[in-house]
């Protein structure tokens, strides 16, 4: 039987509703997303942003239910593939998905590539799982995959083994894998993180030219703003498990709104100014055991923070056009029943 996807192609492809991820920890349930929700729109690329242990990744392994089994589970909310949820599929219908209409691309190659099989023996294990091709044709195509993403000699690489090729060449063989079948929606989480300004450069312009090629979309997890910069059209941007943020790239970086964002960019190294000391966010990111349950979950790191900060919850509203952020510093924030505090709010 198999998975019957919407026709509607003006719909996003995906679309992300209340999720809630949590793992088991000394026989207790802590969430490490909370009520996150967002669209993937058809052919768009969207960068999720925040700094490690926002929960940017874990959100990546709920859509392609890869959560350790027996620790991590998706508590509530749903994801939807082209109008179907795909969060309560069984294990034999999302492998049939992953891999051919959804495809991720890991932060280690060195750990997601098997170090005892050929690169081609691989390339050909994800063709062969989706396609009814012999094997002399899936080497073919092989072959030809890894040319497409500008490794020389394929017809030698593809005898060869993990540990014989660079992090360059490891990352752009887990690209040849993530298209092997050409999928509609390619999650990447931190594919360039490692590896050399250059080869990063190289590795984002390839991303982006098989993206435009294959009419993908792209989900972009990375820490990396100037990233985002480079290749996204729409930033989330999260912490703490939640979305701080979103808007359109342009906006985004025009007109940062929530503070967590603003010190981001305020973070960012500038080729146009000569200082001696790169700004930094005070603190640390709360871990999912001792995570706030109400108020802003930024409050003890924000430079703006007001005393209702640490008692009220902010919502995501709109401030803008294609742009919404949850902070108690714009009214479309504060959920009902609450009075913004317009002025005179004092700073903790």
């Amino acid at each position: 039987m198999t998975v019957k996807y919407s026709s509607d192609k003006t719909a996003p492809l995906l679309q992300v509703k209340n999720l809630q991820t949590g793992f088991k920890i000394d026989g207790e349930f802590y969430n490490a997303v909370e009520g996150v929700s967002f669209d993937v729109n058809r052919k768009k690329i969207v960068g999720i942003v925040g700094e490690s242990g926002c929960g940017k990744s874990v959100m990546s392994l709920s859509i392609m239910q890869l959560l350790p089994p027996g620790i991590g589970k998706i508590r509530g909310g749903e994801i939807e593939f082209e109008g179907e949820n795909i969060s309560k599929l069984s294990d034999k219908k999302m492998n049939k998905l992953r891999g051919k209409d959804i495809s991720m691309i890991f932060q280690e190659p060195m750990t997601s590539l098997n170090p005892v099989f050929t690169i081609g023996y691989q390339i050909e294990e994800v063709i062969l799982n989706h396609e009814n091709i012999t094997k002399k044709e899936a080497r073919l195509r092989s072959v030809s995959l890894l040319k497409s993403v500008g490794i020389p000699r394929a017809d030698k690489i593809v005898n060869e083994y993990p540990h014989q090729l660079s992090g360059g060449m490891r990352q752009r063989v887990m690209i040849a894998m993530a298209i092997a079948c050409q999928p509609k929606l390619l999650i990447a989480d931190e594919p360039t993180t490692a590896l050399d300004v250059t080869v990063q450069a190289q590795i984002l312009e390839l991303l982006k030219g098989i993206q435009e090629t294959n009419d993908m979309s792209i989900i972009l997890i990375t820490h990396d703003l100037g990233v985002v910069a480079e290749i996204c059209d729409e930033v989330i941007v999260m912490y703490a498990g939640k979305i701080a943020e979103r808007a359109s790239v342009d906006e985004l970086f025009n007109h940062p709104k929530h503070p967590y964002t603003d010190l981001l960019m305020k973070a960012i190294p500038k080729m146009d100014e000569d200082v001696e000391k790169l700004a930094t966010i005070d603190g640390l990111v709360p871990s999912i055991i001792n995570m706030p349950q109400v108020g802003c979950r930024f409050a003890n790191r924000c430079p703006k923070a007001m005393p209702e900060c640490l008692t009220v919850t902010p919502q995501l509203g709109a401030v803008a056009r294609d742009h919404e952020t949850a902070c108690l510093l714009y009214e479309e924030s504060w959920p009902e029943g609450h009075k913004p505090q317009k002025e005179g709010a004092t700073v903790l």
